[in-house]
């Protein structure tokens, strides 16, 4: 991974921006929305369907919750949950769709799931393809130009778009968090993800938002695709080069996958932003990025452009 360079560095509140930039890659996207008869059970669908999606190096997907909805914002006027779904491709995409939506809201009770884009010239299966558990007792309807199936169920009926479309997304934007303990780096990247969460058109995929094992491409051992970034770990400090500071005690990152260059951007803004209010003086040191210097991905988000 190649190193920020030490030279033009600014500052936030004491903590230093490093001169670098996050890479990300072209993925494909889609947005759901998944409605119940409450907003707890409508959360629970949504939660299950986005789960084992960190990374699409062994997920096949990343995705997560964008955002609650309330009555007004879903077509069905129920408590709903904006879900986002990222792949490297449509195929892929049409793949994880069905096994999460089958599995994960036609499963949970009172669901509804309708698609939450645009329409594209990519259409993805949903109804088309789910509507074959009803045995042929399903039915369809066209309303506002798009197709429903609605499938009998054992609580009542399972009502679903017949597709939902593939969009142009981004995948991949980050940035770390170097801090002089393991506590302060994790208060300030909680305090990242909960003001990114107000910012549309993004997800942040990991566990909470946050990732401990940041990794870099490759491995010494020929089967891992990717392995841990170790220019990054504290515990390796005088055993490999890295470009850690000698009292740095711990790293976290924050990944961003978005619909838009724009989305990433904002929400790494306001990231960081809220990162660094903690401050030099609780122990946050550094905002660095992840990058691979540039062979990785065309997208690459400068982190002073980014607060600029």
């Amino acid at each position: 991974m190649s190193q920020p360079a030490r030279k033009s560095r600014k500052k936030l509140n004491g903590v230093v921006i490093d001169a670098t930039f996050a890479e990300a890659f072209p993925m494909k996207a889609t947005r759901l929305i998944i409605t119940a008869q409450t907003e707890e059970w409508a959360f629970n669908a949504a939660n299950a369907m986005t789960g084992f999606a960190t990374s699409v190096i062994a997920c096949g997907c990343e995705a997560g919750i964008e955002r609650k909805l309330s009555p007004r914002e879903t077509p069905d006027g129920r408590p709903g949950y904006a879900v986002l779904l990222f792949a490297m491709g449509d195929k892929g995409l049409a793949k994880q769709l069905q096994n999460r939506i089958g599995q994960c809201v036609l499963t949970s009770p009172t669901s509804a799931c309708y698609a939450g884009v645009d329409q594209t010239d990519k259409p993805l299966p949903v109804g088309k393809q789910l509507r074959y558990f009803g045995d042929g007792y399903q039915t369809s309807k066209v309303m506002f130009g798009r197709r429903f199936w609605r499938i009998p169920v054992m609580d009542g009926e399972f009502v679903c778009d017949e597709v939902t479309w593939a969009v142009p997304a981004i995948g991949g934007g980050n940035f770390l968090v170097l801090a002089t303990d393991q506590a302060a780096a994790l208060e300030a990247c909680e305090r990242a993800i909960k003001a990114m969460r107000r910012v549309r058109d993004v997800i942040m995929p990991f566990p909470g938002g946050v990732v401990r094992s940041g990794s870099k491409v490759g491995s010494k051992y020929a089967a891992l695709p990717a392995s841990t970034n170790h220019r990054f770990c504290p515990t390796l400090k005088g055993v490999v080069d890295n470009d850690l500071e000698t009292d740095t005690g711990s790293v976290m990152e924050v990944v961003i996958d978005g619909l838009s260059a724009e989305a990433i951007s904002e929400a790494m803004a306001v990231g960081i932003e809220a990162a660094c209010k903690l401050g030099a003086k609780r122990g946050i040191q550094r905002i660095s990025a992840g990058n691979y210097g540039g062979n990785l991905g065309p997208h690459h988000f400068h982190l002073h452009e980014v607060l600029a």
